[in-house]
């Protein structure tokens, strides 16, 4: 198993760690971040709120939940993303011309919601929040590889770091914003304008440049379009399965299924979090003050403090905080629900939630990426990715069930229940990476020894 330490110095120093933010290629991340972050809460707890504040019914958001589930399906067609040009962008190169496509499509998806009654017509909301999440989701496939192949492991956590505080920005935009917007004029515009801050990202495309790729690894036949298709299939489908396994073994379904459990407990909460507080008797524009705006600094803070304790301490032991922080914090939504109205409350909620939220997925970043080959980075990228939202995604489709048969207070709680799962499976790693480094030292002095 790679612990994503394999090209890094032994340890950094806080000075080293800190003016890693200072690469240009780091600094790159905020814009693509902003590109990536816009689209997500506008299909997600935005719309979530849209849909209770005009009266549709919890049990009916719940199943919106169901749209992420493009995510979870990415890897479906991420092979394409890695080895086939589109025809008419060929000269942006792969990784560019990908996500470009994705711009456009989110646009599109947007527009279509904006001029949507969603009392009058659930299902072609529904419809136009599908082309947004497949949409996004095909230029995170894009965006993903084209970070993993632009840095090496080491700055990984810088990269995240800064991905995390553009995607943050934008969900300050399209989270705070929009609830503004919606407060002030109509959801309407909101969304129109959220479709015209989509061209953040298509400027962005066209500034920077394709990175290199690496050849694939000796042992495996690499893509080549006059193979016939059967081999075509083989080189952009089954070698990424193939070449994982082949390097982590059979601790490579454990790291899967770990990557499945890790953001479950944050998914399963998010879904109902902004109905939590609409039936609490929060304003749209005390939402979007303390969750959004509040939220945005915290989380930004939490991303930049994850990124510094990778460089400093390395993976593993970091994302054991991000865990247990993620499954502590959790439980605070449910105390919220007793509490009831409570602009103070709220804001310790929301301080604590964003800020673990933001050291646990800088480094769940760093540590997916740090399992790739960059052979096959967006399929491979796609694969964990679809694995860390899959189980989530599907569950929180029937949280809003879960609160109609009980109350807030239970589902929160078991919701940051479905995080202890992820902190003993942290630890199975921790063990098993200090048995693998323990093995490599004794084969070592012996190697020595017998010299």
């Amino acid at each position: 198993m790679t612990d994503g330490t394999s090209k890094r110095k032994s340890s950094y120093n806080w000075l080293e760690s800190l003016m890693v933010y200072r690469q240009p290629r780091v600094i790159g991340m905020l814009f693509l971040g902003f590109s990536a972050g816009l689209p997500l809460l506008l299909i997600f707890s935005t719309l979530n709120t849209w849909l209770r504040d005009v009266g549709v019914s919890r049990t009916e958001i719940g199943f919106f939940a169901w749209v992420g589930l493009a995510f979870s399906i990415k890897v479906l067609w991420a092979p394409l993303v890695d080895h086939i040009d589109i025809p008419f962008l060929w000269r942006l190169g792969k990784r560019r011309s990908w996500m470009l496509l994705g711009q456009f499509g989110i646009i599109v998806g947007l527009i279509g919601m904006a001029f949507t009654d969603p009392t009058a017509n659930l299902a072609q909301m529904a419809a136009f929040s599908v082309v947004v999440a497949f949409s996004s989701a095909t230029q995170d496939i894009g965006l993903d590889a084209y970070r993993i192949e632009a840095m090496d492991t080491e700055y990984q956590g810088a990269m995240s770091a800064n991905y995390v505080m553009g995607y943050r920005i934008a969900m300050l935009v399209a989270g705070a914003g929009s609830l503004y917007l919606a407060d002030f004029y109509s959801w309407i515009l909101s969304y129109q304008v959220m479709a015209l801050l989509m061209g953040v990202g298509i400027i962005t495309v066209f500034v920077i440049k394709e990175p290199d790729r690496e050849e694939a690894p000796e042992g495996i036949k690499p893509f080549d379009k006059s193979n016939s298709y059967i081999d075509q299939a083989q080189t952009m489908v089954l070698n990424p399965f193939v070449d994982f396994f082949k390097r982590n073994g059979w601790i490579g379904g454990f790291i899967l299924a770990f990557i499945g459990a890790y953001k479950i407990s944050d998914i399963i909460m998010g879904n109902m979090a902004n109905p939590l507080y609409i039936d609490l008797g929060f304003s749209k524009s005390e939402i979007a003050s303390i969750s959004k705006v509040f939220g945005l600094i915290m989380t930004i803070f939490g991303g930049y403090v994850g990124g510094m304790l990778l460089m400093r301490f390395g993976l593993l032991p970091v994302l054991l905080l991000g865990a247990i922080l993620v499954c502590l914090t959790n439980v605070l939504f449910a105390i919220l629900a007793q509490v009831g109205y409570s602009l103070d409350f709220l804001t310790l909620t929301i301080t604590a939630d964003n800020f673990s939220n933001g050291v646990a997925s800088a480094v769940f970043i760093a540590y997916l990426s740090s399992l790739v080959n960059k052979s096959y980075t967006a399929t491979q990228y796609a694969l964990f990715s679809s694995f860390m939202t899959l189980p989530g995604k599907f569950i929180s489709g029937f949280s809003g069930v879960i609160i109609d048969h009980t109350d807030y207070t239970t589902f929160f709680l078991y919701a940051a229940g479905m995080g202890i799962p992820a902190i003993i499976m942290v630890i199975g790693l921790m063990i098993y990476d200090s048995r693998q480094k323990s093995d490599e030292n004794l084969e070592k002095s012996t190697e020595e020894t017998v010299q």
